[in-house]
């Protein structure tokens, strides 16, 4: 199958007809039905029947579509990249950060940055990591700011700050007291938590800690973010443990904080892609991110 063949071939998997496929590829219909026929006599089989007026895919045709979305996928990356090549380097500061920098350490940080670089764009967008790394590789974006260390030979993962996990809990839980006390790990057996996605390497730490518990802690919710952990105990669904940016914005929303020993460290950190060297503006906001986090993280 060339090219062609397999985006015609996506297009009607999508529509379910020929002439609506042409319309998204913004071709003829009499280009589309001849690249589909091309397509089936290279092939040897057909891949559709039209069945109540509609186009269904064949047995084959099903078997092929996994490997024509990856294709289909791909093409569209090398396009996204080749677009974003072709248009050079840019004026415009482009960062994305996981949620729960966004809260609150990116707008101190901007805030104080603009007061010199009051005249560059800037295009923010939140990701999470594994979305935030494929941006940067397609030079979608220039600067990355995540919570997880990131091993990758295209890019480059610089320790901007760093703090420890905290506990919050739900207004009332425990008294004035205790909260300017630490809460040890193993104080959590059998609690009620929320649980951070094991996929996540801190998170993958965490749960370790709180198996070995004895008894180990009851964790009914899993989330993938710091932030919707926060969100479910300000509904007062359970304790999480978080980071110290998380916990910043939960004690804000009335949550309780605790200190949890032994201390379990958390990173911030900046990515960017090997072998290039920022403007001044944008090394500037690394900088000004770096002093503000390492501030809020420690308070």
């Amino acid at each position: 199958m060339h090219l062609r063949h397999i985006e015609v071939f996506q297009a009607i998997l999508q529509t379910g007809s020929v002439t609506a496929a042409a319309d998204l590829l913004n071709i003829s219909q009499p280009a589309a039905s001849k690249a589909l026929k091309h397509a089936e006599q290279q092939l040897g089989f057909n891949l559709f029947n039209r069945v109540r007026g509609k186009l269904e895919p064949t047995v084959e045709a099903r078997i092929l579509r996994n490997k024509t979305e990856s294709l289909s996928a791909d093409l569209q990356s090398l396009r996204r990249l080749a677009g974003n090549l072709k248009r050079g380097v840019e004026d415009t500061l482009r960062l994305v950060s996981t949620p729960a920098l966004a809260q609150q350490l990116l707008p101190l940080a901007l805030s104080q940055w603009r007061a010199k670089y009051a005249d560059v764009t800037c295009d923010l967008a939140t990701q999470h990591s594994a979305e935030m790394i494929q941006r940067l590789l397609l030079r979608e974006a220039d600067i990355g700011l995540t919570l997880q260390l990131v091993e990758h030979p295209g890019l480059a993962c610089e320790l901007l700050a760093q703090g420890c996990m905290q506990l919050i809990a739900p207004a009332g839980c425990w008294s004035k007291d205790q909260c300017n006390e630490p809460i040890y790990l193993q104080d959590l057996a059998g609690a009620p938590l929320i649980g951070l996605d094991t996929r996540d390497a801190l998170g993958g730490l965490i749960g370790e800690h709180l198996r070995a518990l004895q008894p180990p802690a009851q964790i009914n919710t899993w989330v993938q973010t710091y932030q919707l952990a926060g969100a479910l105990v300000a509904a007062g669904q359970g304790m999480a443990l978080v980071d110290p940016l998380t916990a910043r914005v939960a004690a804000l929303g009335g949550a309780q904080v605790r200190v949890v020993e032994p201390n379990l460290v958390v990173g911030l950190y900046h990515l960017r892609r090997v072998g290039e060297e920022y403007p001044r503006a944008q090394q500037a906001l690394i900088e000004q991110i770096s002093e503000v986090a390492d501030r809020l993280m420690n308070e």
